[in-house]
């Protein structure tokens, strides 16, 4: 295969037709749109694949569109057989792109990055979660399933302390998906492959760049997922993503990374500087649209004593506890509330459930003892936010 583009001999017809589709896509609301050789082009609308176009994208059209969107980078492409990059449609929209070859030949995925980032309250997140962004050092990580909605969450947590706070934040992404303005935080935002090779050489060079706040894209691997734990360690704030479904899964995940012999220094290291774990479900909406139900792991002293002794199947339990005192909640208590309140459906509410038979008791009202419950009648101390002590929590 020739590799060498020139541009000048390019027409760009094909090309042209996929933004057509983009621009159908932003009009409709949808989030990604799938263009793949020798198949008609689809995109997701409301978490559903439904088809776009009626015309089948042929396998050397797909490749002269390869050519027509990557132009320079096309050698690239061959060579790796797949890329990741950002696609500026408008001033208005940008598309994150990953382009890759399969058996038909090219395809590539264009998910959609809105220019304004959301606030808290258009994202429907909850106050424990814009707490996290008071926190001086730690770790706190957001997860859930690609398409989730991780990147926008982050984005908030980012503005947040960009309109709160004067501190240097350093993002490292593969690639960058929100461009964050300097307001009153100085933001050096990095994307891998253009201006660093790797999350662990940017990672590494960050701690020599007087950084407070550190948002890692992905902790992919061992020496990210080290790095990242040695920066919380020293005092500064991390933010960062992994693609595990809940809380427990989270930190076994993190803690399985690691060889056996390896495994109970990083729980001891985890435990001493996780702050949060945020998790996410997109569930569609009784008024279309999705929303998402989180469930939030907080740090309380039960919650460490439990990674540190090697007891991940407890912390469930424990969240649900601390949901009246700490604001924590597990998935079923988020789709439980989304629910009660005619937010979604009885039969979305159970599809999403961790456990669809104990949330169908509690819409029945045959179950009313929660661990929350249990905590109230235990009379464990309550407790107010504070913005001002190194600890987010005070116990009152």
């Amino acid at each position: 295969m020739n590799t060498e583009v020139d541009v000048s001999k390019l027409t760009f017809e094909q090309l042209k037709k996929i933004r057509l589709h983009l621009k159908k896509m932003i009009e409709v609301g949808g989030s990604d749109l799938h263009v793949k050789a020798n198949a008609v082009i689809r995109a997701r609308i409301n978490g559903n694949i439904v088809q776009f176009s009626g015309g089948i994208l042929t396998k050397e059209d797909a490749l002269i569109f390869a050519k027509e969107l990557l132009k320079g980078r096309f050698a690239e492409f061959v060579a790796k057989k797949e890329l990741d990059l950002v696609y500026p449609y408008d001033e208005n929209n940008r598309f994150r792109v990953n382009i890759f070859f399969q058996m038909d030949g090219v395809s590539a995925v264009f998910r959609v990055i809105p220019i304004k980032i959301p606030s808290f309250e258009e994202l429907h997140l909850p106050d424990i979660v814009k707490s996290f962004t008071q926190r001086e050092r730690g770790l706190v990580l957001v997860t859930g399933v690609t398409g989730s909605g991780k990147s926008t969450t982050l984005a908030a947590l980012i503005n947040e302390i960009n309109l709160t706070k004067k501190k240097h934040i350093i993002t490292i992404e593969d690639p960058i998906e929100f461009v964050h303005k300097d307001r009153n935080c100085i933001i050096n935002q990095r994307s891998v492959g253009q201006d660093t090779l790797s999350f662990g050489t940017a990672l590494r060079a960050a701690l020599r760049e007087d950084p407070d706040i550190i948002l890692v894209g992905e902790m992919r691997d061992q020496e990210t997922i080290n790095l990242a734990l040695h920066a919380a360690d020293t005092g500064h704030l991390v933010f960062s993503t992994l693609h595990t479904v809940d809380a427990k899964e989270t930190v076994n995940r993190i803690i399985a990374q690691f060889p056996t012999e390896e495994q109970n220094r990083v729980r001891l290291s985890l435990a001493g500087v996780l702050q949060g774990v945020v998790s996410q479900r997109l569930i569609p909406a009784l008024n279309e649209g999705r929303r998402a139900a989180l469930e939030v792991l907080v740090r309380t002293p039960t919650i460490e004593k439990l990674i540190l002794e090697n007891r991940d199947y407890e912390i469930r339990d424990a969240i649900e506890a601390g949901k009246e005192h700490y604001k924590s909640q597990s998935f079923d208590q988020a789709i439980l509330d989304l629910y009660n309140e005619g937010v979604i459906s009885k039969e979305e509410a159970l599809n999403n459930a961790t456990s669809a038979s104990d949330v169908e008791l509690k819409m029945n009202g045959l179950i009313s003892g929660t661990m929350a419950d249990m905590a109230e009648e235990n009379e464990l101390p309550k407790v107010e936010i504070s913005s001002d002590d190194d600890d987010i929590f005070d116990l009152k």
